[in-house]
């Protein structure tokens, strides 16, 4: 059995965090995920206060198990989750998209153990001495909004510069990814891609297959010129969006707004002309949908088979 620091420190079983998607990670998918060893995390992005405390009391009646919540600091809901999550006695945030510091020192003083993702080796000595207990170091491979790192790279970096558990993520979605972030000295690994087709998951069944007919170069990258690039799946929507970023004529404004819903339109309609497909690169490992059990013991077994072969190396 896989175990590891992040496992004590989060009082989990396993060393997988469900990723926080946005539209996507419910409180029935955070349970689930929770239930079976790992942590779940319900994402606060698309939520005002209220809609997320909802989700969170609903998460309590479906898990005794800890789960937590994602806050995507850009969203404009921000000041009203980051109170929520105290009220509700929230034990474990992730926070992305920003800053945390303005929320830390309230979120600290609640008990609450705080995990930014981090895309560089400086903001993760940052949010380490602002008191973060452990940081997500995560590679451009991942799904949605990403940095310019790889994986490979940025891991071992930032073990090197904190004294926290680093947790891998980015292009991670079988034992094989599990196993190399462990070797390259993470704690734990963050998986999102493979989560969008858990059983579990509510995502319209058109997301579903697009996740698990995808190819090793079906993601596109977009927004670069509105400075908050995203991956996503080449979709009708991605191809538009991208032409319209090279067209100079179009402005930041009008490419914020073409933008506006599609990730909604993609998880709750399914809509394939106008939906924005969020995933990784690795959606080209996922080739069927699973209960969360089944997909984080499958790659707890594969990490440890290929862990202890890993011995035949040696001479």
């Amino acid at each position: 059995m896989i175990k590891t620091e992040l496992c004590d420190l989060l009082g989990i079983e396993y060393p997988i965090i469900q990723g926080g998607m946005a539209w996507v990670a419910d409180a029935c998918l955070a349970a689930a995920v929770s239930n079976a060893g790992g942590l779940g995390l319900i994402a606060g992005m698309s939520s005002n206060g209220e809609q997320l405390r909802a989700e969170i009391r609903k998460a309590k009646e479906m898990t005794n198990k800890p789960f937590g919540v994602n806050i995507m600091l850009m969203s404009p809901f921000t000041d009203e989750v980051a109170q929520v999550v105290i009220e509700e006695s929230v034990p474990i945030l992730t926070t992305g998209a920003g800053n945390p510091g303005k929320y830390m020192s309230a979120w600290i003083s609640a008990g609450i153990k705080v995990i930014p993702v981090v895309p560089s080796v400086a903001f993760a000595k940052r949010v380490s001495s602002a008191g973060a207990v452990a940081v997500v170091a995560e590679g451009t491979e991942a799904g949605g909004h990403i940095g310019e790192l790889t994986t490979m790279v940025l891991v071992p970096q930032i073990v090197d510069a904190v004294d926290i558990p680093v947790i891998a993520a980015g292009g991670i979605a079988d034992g094989r990814g599990f196993a190399a972030a462990l070797m390259l000295g993470a704690s734990g690994v963050q998986v999102g891609t493979r989560f969008l087709v858990a059983s579990e998951c509510r995502t319209h069944e058109n997301y579903k297959e697009r996740v698990i007919k995808a190819k090793d170069r079906d993601a596109i990258v977009t927004g670069r010129r509105l400075g908050h690039p995203v991956r996503s799946l080449n979709s009708p929507f991605s191809k538009h969006f991208a032409e319209c970023e090279k067209n100079e004529e179009y402005g930041i404004e009008e490419l914020e707004a073409l933008g506006v819903g599609a990730l909604r339109m993609a998880v709750m309609d399914g809509d394939i002309t106008r939906g924005c497909f969020m995933a990784g690169q690795s959606a080209a490992l996922v080739k069927k949908i699973q209960p969360c059990s089944e997909i984080i013991t499958e790659m707890t077994r594969e990490a440890e088979d290929i862990i202890r072969g890993a011995k035949k190396c040696l001479v």
